[in-house]
């Protein structure tokens, strides 16, 4: 296998790494000062390019996020400060995460708008006081596969010192307490061709976030809900998915159920997970590059590679407005409806065990430091050859409060078919994303998955 080496710019992304991960962990005190609640740090950049966080986008949007209403841009006045394109990407390199440099590359059709940084996030006052006990509460478990209970209620660790640490702030960051949003993926080939994959309808509930007393109500088990009703095409209507994530992985891989219209059952898929295709997506991705890098982490080895400033997908609430047959191109979502702000995020790596199999050999993640949610995803085959890459939507949602990324909203391209995947797409139905009044866990079983692929 061919050495990986990180992007032409290892040297800075090594050298400017985070305050709070610089400073080391425990001292909360810092969460009030030099640093955000959840750990980012709160001055801008020395150019002024990312500004200093002001509490988040808290201003109530200008139409409600109910059912019947969609989800607004606060900022469709903004304009594009730069774009990249293939012909002056050399002069942004050191922002450009390796996916997003191969897409310039390969399609001219292909560009970057970039806009004015806006630092939306935040998450209530309860969630912020937890995240402040975390910082002595919160500790890994199971040589990193899973997480003391303890620490639910709050971000795990607001100063990660290791890779697990890491990518379980990007699994559980705050986005909700439960959520409801009917969404569609569709998979384009590399012709062009718009074939739609899904028509579903999905519940999810973050059971680790279970309001201000989420120490005392998570029931030490399971930290997510996921629930996917299937409404199309004709001949997938009445399907169901059914997926419950564990607070530790040594003890359960992530459970998922699976219900098929045609044999009226529930059944377990103990293959779906790892490189297994996603057949929600007609198998073009891998079922754990959706909502990554929430898997099963056992057949990698998990490390922090730095911070750095990069241009990515951040305050996508204009995509809400576009109907999915507008957003795609293609070859690739229409440059003029995704909206990419400069921002630090933290380096995420994951290198494949010796002697596991898995059919994507490295990956790099790319956490947003405000929020903690994945923005970007890249990954090789066993050759080191670039292969996969994400773009990952999140938006601000003032609503809930938050800023909500890490949906499975997002774009899936694969760099050597040619194919791509705008996956749980919102502009076409409602309601767009909701939130709701947290749900009893058996709302999540397997008894009830059943009586929703049969209503």
């Amino acid at each position: 296998m061919k050495h990986f080496k990180l992007a032409a710019v290892a040297a800075s992304v090594l050298c400017t790494l985070s305050l709070a991960w610089a400073e080391g962990a425990g001292d909360a005190a810092k969460l009030k000062t030099t640093l955000t609640p959840l750990g980012a740090e709160r001055a801008g950049n020395s150019d002024g390019s990312i500004p200093a966080w002001s509490g988040g986008y808290s201003t109530p949007l200008s139409t409600n996020a109910g059912a019947g209403d969609r989800r607004s841009d606060p900022f469709s006045a903004d304009k594009p400060v730069v774009t990249i394109t293939a012909d002056n990407m050399d002069k942004y390199a050191d922002k450009l995460n390796d996916g997003t440099k191969a897409l310039l590359k390969k399609y001219k059709t292909f560009q970057m708008n970039v806009y004015p940084t806006r630092r939306t996030a935040l998450a209530p006052q309860w969630y912020y006081d937890n995240t402040a006990l975390n910082v002595t509460r919160s500790k890994l478990v199971s040589g990193g596969a899973g997480l003391d209970p303890a620490g639910a209620g709050g971000l795990p660790f607001p100063f990660p010192q290791n890779g697990d640490e890491l990518r379980w702030n990007a699994n559980l960051h705050w986005r909700g307490e439960s959520s409801i949003a009917r969404q569609k993926i569709w998979t384009v080939t590399p012709g062009g061709q718009q074939v739609l994959a899904s028509d579903t309808e999905n519940n999810e509930q973050f059971a680790w976030n279970a309001g201000p007393n989420s120490p005392e109500k998570f029931d030490g088990a399971v930290t997510t809900f996921y629930m996917q009703s299937v409404n199309g095409p004709a001949f997938r209507a009445g399907e169901a998915l059914l997926v419950h994530h564990p607070v530790d992985f040594s003890k359960s891989a992530s459970q998922v159920w699976s219900y098929l219209a045609g044999q009226r059952r529930v059944r377990r898929a103990p293959s779906v997970g790892y490189d297994t295709p996603d057949f929600v997506a007609s198998g073009v991705n891998f079922f754990d590059e959706a909502q990554a890098p929430v898997s099963n982490p056992d057949r990698f080895d998990w490390k922090i590679a730095g911070k750095q400033e990069m241009y990515v997908p951040y305050n996508n609430n204009g995509m809400f407005m576009v109907k999915d047959g507008d957003m795609m191109g293609a070859n690739h979502l229409k440059p003029e409806h995704v909206r990419w702000e400069l921002h630090r995020v933290w380096v995420l790596e994951a290198t494949r065990k010796a002697g596991q199999r898995h059919a994507v050999a490295k990956r790099r993640f790319y956490i947003d430091e405000d929020s903690w949610s994945a923005v970007l995803q890249d990954g090789w085959d066993d050759q080191g050859k670039l292969w996969r890459t994400v773009q990952l939507f999140g938006f601000a949602a003032p609503d809930v409060p938050a800023y909500v990324g890490g949906t499975c909203w997002d774009a899936f391209y694969n760099l050597q078919s040619g194919q791509y995947v705008y996956r749980c797409g919102m502009g076409d139905a409602l309601p767009q994303y909701q939130i709701v009044k947290p749900r009893n866990n058996n709302f999540f079983s397997p008894d009830a998955l059943a009586a929703r692929g049969v209503r």
